[in-house]
């Protein structure tokens, strides 16, 4: 390794060393004791690692011979990835505390799957593809069933790393046929490979394993049998944690992939891209609409917006990635302040997660009712919310990529989308008296949800510059 490939890196090298010296230092010391303070501080080097990269960095570097890539592109996930992840450890300090479940251990392995999703974003080769997915994977499957207590945690756990396995085999088995017919893993070559004339059939089946590989990473369908259970199944914080900043690692990648290594023949995974979308918006959309446990719901509201995101990218243009990078930034804001949300809805002490329970919850509490509302028509893309503007901009992509009738499908499905999120909406203002929860919130829940909320409202002037950023992000990855 020289200088140069060391400084591309260090970032991460940073995260890699600090994580395993709080390791190796609270198991020798406090251990849970400890757990609180490790929570804080790696949350706080979360934030300074997105500092340091999203100012730090410029133009594009590459380490180790092209397998890691340092651009806008990358960058732009990064630092969305980071601020996720600090976001999540900071909303669940208190639940995970108050339920006496929060261990040394959690916030470790929040470090390695983020750890794991800045080598994603980054891979400029196939095996650097394949090491940060599965040190990403690994750890995921862990904290799903972190708690281990509970029947539901252990099955979600289980799910979660048999149908993850199968993938990760299924996308390492693309991988080798590509290799098999490219003569090469590194992104370049292949596309080098794929430039001159013909592009073989077997080339193509690992195009499309790959692809489904990392189809189950975004809960696209047909690959998100395992996102409900495993919503429903993990700890209320894992739950936020898996529908933040793992999304947008999994998309990245995908963007990364099809572009960097297969950019020469859009036309064929085009179509693999807009199949998958239309197949998660609508299912997505319909299968929430039967859901009464909120967890359950967000798992398919989840699946539904990967299908919205998909559409940028099946669009094959710099516009495309641009507004699918916009509106995962988007989406994570908007899961924040949800998941604030969730994480306090309890009922004497014990969580609550039925969606009946939040009948006339804008008596009790007016002001958490009045910013989940906004939310929720943020979630649903009514305008003029944030989450409209997400939308738009996926379906303006289509249409100038000429896929008009993608367009056509994202709006139908968006329609048919508000209704559980409305439904919800109606049970706030106008559902039957009754228990429900106790409409308490920590002071950090409360600003995070409220922080969010006034964003969706207050982005619509221009989104906070994130347009222009997300524009030179996508002009890096499309050539």
């Amino acid at each position: 390794m020289n200088p140069t490939d060391f400084s591309t890196v260090l970032p991460e090298i940073t995260l890699a060393l600090v994580t395993m010296a709080a390791l190796l230092g609270v198991v020798y010391t406090g251990k849970d004791a400890l757990a609180s303070a490790l929570n804080w501080a790696m949350a706080g080097l979360f934030l300074v690692l997105a500092f340091w990269i999203g100012v730090g960095g410029g133009g594009e570097r590459t380490a180790f011979d092209g397998m890691f890539t340092d651009d806008p592109f990358a960058r732009f996930a990064k630092v969305t990835i980071l601020l996720s992840a600090a976001a999540v450890l900071v909303i669940s300090h208190d639940f995970m505390t108050r339920r006496n479940m929060l261990r040394f251990e959690y916030p470790i392995l929040v470090a390695l799957s983020v750890l794991g999703m800045m080598f994603m974003v980054s891979a400029g080769d196939l095996i650097a593809l394949y090491m940060g997915l599965e040190l990403q994977s690994l750890a995921l499957y862990v904290v799903a069933s972190f708690r281990r207590d509970s029947v539901k945690s252990s099955e979600a756990g289980l799910k979660y790393f048999v149908l993850g396995s199968l993938s990760s085999g299924i996308l390492l088995y693309g991988a080798s046929l590509t290799y098999g017919y490219a003569g090469t893993t590194d992104f370049d070559g292949i596309l080098a490979t794929l430039g001159q004339g013909d592009v073989p059939v077997g080339l193509l089946f690992g195009l499309v394993m790959m692809i489904t590989g990392l189809a189950f990473k975004v809960s696209a369908v047909p690959f998100h049998m395992w996102t409900p259970d495993v919503y429903e199944g993990s700890p209320t914080p894992v739950t936020a944690f898996f529908a933040t900043a793992p999304k947008v690692a999994a998309m990245a990648l995908l963007a990364r992939l099809m572009y960097d290594a297969f950019g020469a023949i859009p036309g064929q995974w085009g179509q693999v891209i807009a199949v998958l979308s239309v197949a998660s918006m609508f299912v997505g959309a319909i299968a929430a609409i039967g859901q009464r446990d909120i967890k359950r719901l967000m798992a398919y509201s989840s699946i539904s917006h990967m299908g919205f995101a998909l559409i940028g990218l099946a669009s094959g243009t710099v516009g495309g990635v641009q507004a699918m990078l916009i509106y995962m930034a988007i989406y994570v804001t908007m899961n924040i302040g949800t998941f604030a949300f969730i994480l306090s809805m309890e009922r004497d002490g014990h969580a609550v997660t039925t969606i009946d329970s939040l009948n006339m919850l804008s008596k009790k509490a007016p002001l958490p009712a009045l910013a989940m509302l906004v939310l929720l028509f943020s979630l649903a893309g009514v305008p003029p919310m944030v989450g409209f503007f997400g939308k738009f901009y996926v379906l303006q992509a289509a249409v100038s990529g000429q896929m008009a009738w993608l367009a056509i499908a994202g709006a139908v499905a968006s329609v048919i989308g508000a209704f559980y999120y409305l439904r919800i909406v109606f049970y706030m203002y106008f559902g039957k008296e009754g228990e429900g929860i106790d409409g308490r919130m920590g002071a950090v829940q409360w600003a995070a949800l409220m922080g969010s909320a006034l964003i969706m409202v207050l982005g619509v002037i221009n989104l906070f510059g994130v347009e222009s950023i997300a524009l030179t992000a996508a002009e890096t990855l499309v050539r």
